[in-house]
């Protein structure tokens, strides 16, 4: 969701932020803009849409090797050229993009901005005004910026020119997501080290309400009282192979080919030299001394929590409710005595799941982040975090980062478990290896899913996932997955609940996509799906192999039941692409949607 990067150094600015806004496209954006300084002189390109619109207007002959860009997408304003980044102060002396959402920026226009005629509709443009109506009352420019940075209430990561500093960029951030890399004889600002991974792999993070001073030779950290900190840099582990697309026509149906592989990664990680799974003794201990865990998170990561609540309940026998973020953090129930609070979270930059985690660490309870990405905002504030090792996600539409934090949840269950004395019934390095297997299985059937998502999925305007026990959980994520790119109105309900309501809303040839893996409540799910055939439904059912019957429409192999949701997701991701690329919309990039969630 939005994403900045800025470079100052000796080389052409224009080709190296236009390349870090090409990696920036997986956060989701509407329209993007590049500000580069020339002789003493900004010069802005922005457009809406895609960043090639973008690429085509920018003076290619322009020489520059200072600059900051920005891919927006709308909170405050339509989609529009005057409402994308950068924005300008009225004199245009200061130039400034900004990613998160400024609260108080109303009363800020009314109080001080009344006497300045504004050019868009964004919350962004009352921060250019103010710093440039303080440095008119006499200030610097890195008085002004301070003080503008006091009067800010939200969230915010700032980069900001200055015509008569043109050899500088001010950074700032607070609960956004930003990073300043180091180079040799240059430096650059971006929200995803991946952005700029083309120049470099060294990175300081930032933490909240500090401000940055970055030239080509030098980045001095400050607080907003201007005491200086000191903080070493880190290596961004990221393989620059990782976040391309290769031979595959998009990246999600990369990612999704890229299970196994992850699956293997993930068991191999959390394996000592004797081959048996390990966690961190603290985090384990964390685990044992609570009595409730509480799983909060967002979207596919919420879903992965209903199934990680299963795995942890029935292997470690503790108590486990799972929470929508954007809801716990204003209707927070009542706690138990010694909660541990664990937060999934592919980026761990999730502003929802973010503002409960400061709440609960204010309360004084320990907290947990499962995240794919190390030294992340969530990873870096909790007191712990385990990693997914997936690898850059870059699809909107989360499918590997799924099953991997599935993976490690399952991984967290058994070895709490057996640090607790209990017997697990099933060896689960070796079962999680036969899940690989089966996700290679299905991987190499995309013919079938292609004709699958033809013939029930290429003229519908709605469908309905079912199942029952883990199956719902699946469903929900099947139908979040079709929704989300090929924009087909879908949702997930347990085969029990139709006859309470739902079961109004089938009619002639609705598809029915019902998930049969789990042998207790095989024969109910079966019953379901007579119950829609008899209003006119169009069935299909995915079944697991032991499980199956002749009116079927496609069998998973068979894998330890607990751990088929792992691989009965792999259809549903696969009949989500190919729905979405029958129906011609753009896969990787789906219309209103953001990679990354940095905005309550």
């Amino acid at each position: 969701m939005c994403g900045i990067v800025g470079y100052i150094g000796n080389q052409d600015a224009k080709e190296i932020l236009l390349k870090g806004l090409d990696k920036l496209e997986y956060r989701g954006y509407d329209s993007a803009g590049i500000a580069v300084i020339n002789g003493g002189q900004v010069h802005i390109f922005k457009e809406k849409g895609r960043i090639a619109d973008l690429r085509a207007i920018v003076d290619t002959d322009l020489a520059t090797n200072t600059g900051i860009g920005h891919t927006r997408w709308a909170t405050h304003g339509v989609p529009s050229k005057l409402n994308a980044h950068p924005h300008q102060s009225t004199s245009g002396r200061f130039t400034l993009v900004h990613n998160g959402v400024i609260e108080n920026y109303d009363l800020l226009k009314r109080e001080y901005l009344q006497e300045v005629s504004f050019k868009s509709e964004t919350d962004t443009e009352v921060i250019v005004q103010l710093i440039e109506l303080f440095v008119n009352d006499g200030l610097s420019t890195d008085e002004a910026f301070r003080k503008t940075l006091k009067l800010l209430k939200g969230s915010y990561a700032i980069a900001l020119l200055d015509t008569e500093s043109g050899e500088t960029i001010y950074v700032a951030k607070n609960k956004s997501p930003l990073l300043v890399g180091l180079g040799d004889g240059f430096n650059v600002v971006a929200s995803d080290a991946m952005a700029m991974l083309q120049v470099t792999n060294q990175y300081v993070e930032l933490m909240d309400k500090e401000i940055v001073i970055v030239t080509k030779d030098e980045v001095t950290i400050e607080n907003l009282d201007g005491e200086v900190i000191s903080r070493a840099p880190y290596t961004a582990e990221l393989d620059a192979s990782d976040i391309e697309k290769g031979t595959y026509p998009y990246y999600m149906l990369k990612e999704i080919d890229e299970q196994p592989l992850v699956l293997r990664r993930i068991i191999q990680t959390y394996q000592d030299h004797q081959g048996k799974l390990v966690i961190d003794d603290e985090i384990i201990d964390a685990v044992k001394a609570a009595d409730r865990l509480y799983i909060i998170a967002a979207g596919t990561s919420y879903h992965a929590g209903l199934l990680g609540k299963q795995f942890i309940e029935s292997m470690a026998k503790v108590p486990v409710e799972v929470h929508i973020a954007s809801e716990f953090g204003y209707n927070m129930p009542l706690l138990s005595e010694r909660p541990l609070f664990i937060f999934i979270s592919q980026s761990g930059e999730t502003a929802d799941s973010r503002s409960v985690l400061v709440r609960v660490k204010e309360m004084g309870y320990k907290t947990l982040t499962i995240t794919n990405v190390p030294g992340s905002t969530l990873s870096r504030e909790a007191d712990f975090t385990l990693l997914l090792h997936a690898g850059p996600e870059i699809a909107v539409a989360s499918t590997k980062a799924y099953t991997a934090q599935m993976a490690v949840l399952a991984i967290l269950g058994q070895v709490a478990a057996k640090k607790s004395g209990l017997d697990s019934d099933f060896d689960l390095v070796h079962e999680l290896g036969i899940v690989a297997n089966a996700m290679e299985v299905l991987c190499d059937s995309k013919e079938e899913f292609e004709k699958i998502a033809r013939e029930y999925l290429l003229t519908t305007r709605n469908a309905f996932f079912i199942g029952r026990g883990i199956d719902y959980y699946v469903g929900q994520e099947g139908a979040l997955k079709l929704k989300e790119i090929s924009y087909i109105q879908a949702e997930g309900f347990a085969g029990g609940e139709l006859k309470h309501g739902t079961i109004a809303l089938i009619e002639e040839g609705t598809p029915i996509i019902a998930l049969a893996t789990q042998e207790h409540v095989n024969l109910s799910i079966r019953g379901n799906v007579k119950e829609v055939v008899a209003r006119g439904a169009n069935p299909c059912i995915i079944s697991r192999k032991g499980l199956d019957m002749k009116e079927d429409r496609f069998v998973i192999p068979e894998v330890h039941e607990l751990l088929t949701p792992l691989i009965s997701v792999v259809p549903l991701q696969l009949l989500a692409y190919y729905a979405a690329l029958q129906r011609g919309c753009d896969v990787d990039k789906p219309r209103n949607l953001a990679k990354s969630v940095t905005v309550e």
